[in-house]
């Protein structure tokens, strides 16, 4: 019974799918046959480029959904969406009124997965857990993402500052240095940081741009080497000097980072000893022994 409903749930997915994507070709479909009428031979509407599935059906979609849901969000939580988004990178292109939507299809997705388990198996249990899988999957998503992107950024600042400086002490000047290290870099961190150099051509002073990139990242080093810097132009503090002390700072935090790891993995490793080792290395031991103790007592 249950191997048949969730066959029919997929195979209603499937066909709503295949409609929505019928529903976007027909349009182009008339198009061509019109032009054919006109013109008496075979024409068609100028080819452009095949986008991914994600971009040509998903997010239309989300964005259908997202001009309503966003109506009745409380703006508190838009807010707090919306930073999360920003400090996530905003993965995937999505807005906040796109996450909200998704956010509703994955919360419904859970509690039909979650109903269909508890019919098939008789435990309503089934169907809070499915909800309650459907609040927490988006957020813990969310919450994921930021992390490695921070992570990530943490982990590729000190190598970025060592090239920063040795290209502000071979002669460029800061923004120089700063576009041609980002070229020749990739990942979270570059891309930042190339962000600050459009906001600066498009006529926002440096220090506000660099104080923006700190908000937008919240990572500990990066706000403290733009502390440094916006102090080191106010002051007119030599920025080379700067570079090099940010790079040295930073290359001790890692380090101190890396023993601080390796000081908890004794500790980190103690729950999966004590809970999944230790019994099975018990039950090697002892097993034997045990048994006869028990034939032992049989006999007597």
């Amino acid at each position: 019974m249950l191997a048949l409903l969730l066959a029919g749930v997929f195979l209603s997915v499937t066909l709503a799918v295949y409609l929505l994507a019928l529903a976007m070709y027909e349009p182009r479909k008339r198009v061509e046959e019109r032009l054919s009428r006109v013109f008496g031979e075979e024409a068609s509407v100028p080819q452009v480029p095949e986008e991914p599935f994600l971009q040509r059906v998903i997010t239309p979609l989300l964005s259908e959904m997202s001009r309503w849901i966003v109506r009745i969000t409380p703006v508190g939580w838009r807010n707090s969406l919306r930073r999360k988004l920003t400090l996530a990178g905003n993965p995937g292109g999505l807005e906040t009124g796109q996450f909200l939507a998704l956010y509703l299809v994955v919360i419904i997705a859970g509690i039909c997965t979650g109903s269909l388990l508890a019919k098939g198996t008789g435990q309503p249990l089934f169907a809070m857990i499915g909800l309650g899988f459907g609040l927490l999957i988006p957020d813990f998503w969310l919450k994921g993402r930021i992390q490695d992107r921070q992570g990530a950024i943490r982990k590729s600042l000190p190598s970025f500052l060592d090239l920063l400086t040795v290209s502000v002490e071979a002669g460029l000047g800061f923004d120089a240095a700063l576009a041609r290290v980002t070229a020749k870099e990739s990942g979270p961190l570059a891309e930042e940081f190339q962000r600050v150099l459009q906001e600066i051509r498009m006529g926002k002073p440096r220090r506000d741009a660099l104080r923006d990139l700190g908000n937008r990242t919240e990572v500990k080093e990066l706000s403290g080497f733009v502390t440094a810097v916006v102090q080191a132009d106010q002051l007119g503090v030599s920025i080379g000097n700067v570079l090099r002390v940010q790079a040295q700072q930073m290359r001790r935090s890692r380090r101190q980072r890396a023993e601080e790891a390796a000081m908890k993995a004794p500790i980190k490793m103690l729950f999966p000893l004590v809970f999944f080792i230790f019994p099975s290395l018990f039950i090697v031991l002892l097993g034997p022994a045990v048994i006869q103790l028990i034939e032992a007592f049989k006999g007597m």
